[in-house]
């Protein structure tokens, strides 16, 4: 194997995810590069989520009996645990949601339906970017059509940064909230947080982070951003499927009104009127995904005994020799930064005029796995004139070879196609 600085033990921490030993297409070995979609699960968090079911299964907060008390303990935990890992100056600012894209849609709700000095009017500006998520896109057109809100965003140059030298234009006195990806999941492209947020903080603006791609792969800390929100998902962070994570700064938590009405997150129900429990509770509407919040706190445990730094070094020598390997494929074009510097571990391209879902198919039917399309990113396409992309994805398994593999993979795709 090819050895580079900084990688980690790869052979020892391959053998804790199950699914890497896979066989696929007549006994091809399984090369999993779509960790940007979503990542693999270790033996912890499998078993966690299986002792779960088998020895805690019971609703959180409601009952007396010792089933419900642990249940509550282990969910309560799992708080604790993504406190501590986002450095969060409180556990009541971490809210469980589904994934990333409810938290980004919880913080749009609110801001919508609160009072001054947080409402979003037809008065009003919102600001985001053109390589953002749809997710990230979509609640705030919403929130705008709903409003009446004027929508802003920053445009990318031609090297898939954000272009910032109108940013006294774009975030004005009028804005109320601006909402960027930390990381962008097409580009993968890692934006220059402090330079936003100290515009935004200028004209007195709420600003939101989505660190869906930042969270699994680097240190995250909440306070040193400097954010008002900071939304992610779990599945990315090894993690299950079915919870995000949405922290909020305490006294915002406590101003602004519920998104989801229900169970739980009552204090008093009266036929006339009711009241609300306090921030997280008021914004965790009916039976919470327990089990999920579970799991991720058995994923946070994982990445931690490793370290998020070295983490963070890995996947920056990965990416730092796929970006040299893939430029010695012919016709190949990198769309995004085509350095390792400043970018995270997911690298979308096009090979000629191959259209990308014929490159993922025939990659597919090596072992490969990659991921095909726009990617939920549909402007960043746009931007480009690209109908869509191949994008390659690593994360802390991820090894030299299997690039290697992708590249002479893509010479396959080359020579198929004449």
């Amino acid at each position: 194997m090819t050895q580079l600085p900084g990688l980690l033990d790869t052979e020892a921490i391959r053998k804790d995810f199950p699914i890497l030993d896979r066989q696929v297409h007549d006994g091809r070995k399984l090369v999993y590069l779509d960790n940007a979609a979503t990542s693999q699960k270790p033996r912890q968090v499998l078993d966690a989520l299986s002792e779960y079911y088998e020895r805690y299964n019971a609703n959180v907060h409601r009952g007396v009996h010792v089933l419900a008390e642990e249940a509550t303990a282990l969910y309560e935990g799992a708080r604790d645990k993504v406190a501590e890992f986002v450095n969060a100056p409180s556990r009541d600012e971490v809210i469980f949601t589904k994934n990333a894209s409810e938290s980004l849609n919880l913080v749009a709700n609110m801001l919508g339906w609160a009072d001054e000095p947080y409402r979003v009017d037809h008065e009003t500006e919102i600001v985001i970017t053109e390589m953002e998520h749809h997710s990230n896109i979509v609640p705030w057109q919403l929130l705008a059509q709903r409003t009446g809100a004027k929508l802003k965003w920053f445009g990318l140059t031609d090297e898939g940064r954000l272009d910032l030298s109108r940013i006294d234009e774009v975030i004005t006195e009028k804005t109320k909230i601006v909402s960027f990806v930390l990381v962008s999941n097409i580009l993968g492209t890692v934006n220059p947080v402090e330079a936003i947020v100290r515009r935004a903080q200028e004209v007195g603006a709420l600003v939101c982070i989505d660190a869906s791609q930042a969270a699994p792969h680097m240190p995250l800390d909440v306070q040193a951003l400097q954010a008002d929100f900071v939304a992610f998902t779990g599945h990315k962070m090894c993690g299950p499927t079915g919870i995000g994570v949405l922290w909020g700064r305490q006294e915002l938590l406590e101003d602004l009104p519920p998104f989801l009405g229900g169970g739980e997150m009552i204090e008093t129900v009266s036929m006339s009127s009711s009241t609300y429990a306090p921030a997280p509770h008021k914004f965790e509407a009916g039976t919470p995904p327990i089990a999920q919040a579970v799991g991720l706190g058995a994923a946070i445990d994982y990445l931690s005994a490793i370290g998020m730094d070295k983490v963070l070094a890995h996947e920056h020598a990965i990416t730092e020799y796929a970006v040299k390997r893939l430029a010695e494929v012919p016709d190949l074009r990198i769309i995004g930064p085509t350095t390792a510097e400043d970018r995270g571990a997911a690298i979308s391209f096009t090979l000629g005029d191959i259209h990308p879902h014929d490159v993922g198919q025939v990659l597919d039917e090596q072992g490969i796995a990659v991921r095909v399309g726009h990617h939920c990113a549909r402007p960043v396409c746009l931007r480009y004139g690209i109908p869509a992309t191949t994008r390659a994805s690593f994360y802390l398994y991820s090894t030299p070879t299997e690039i290697d593999a992708l590249v002479d993979g893509l010479e396959h795709v080359r020579n198929f196609f004449g």
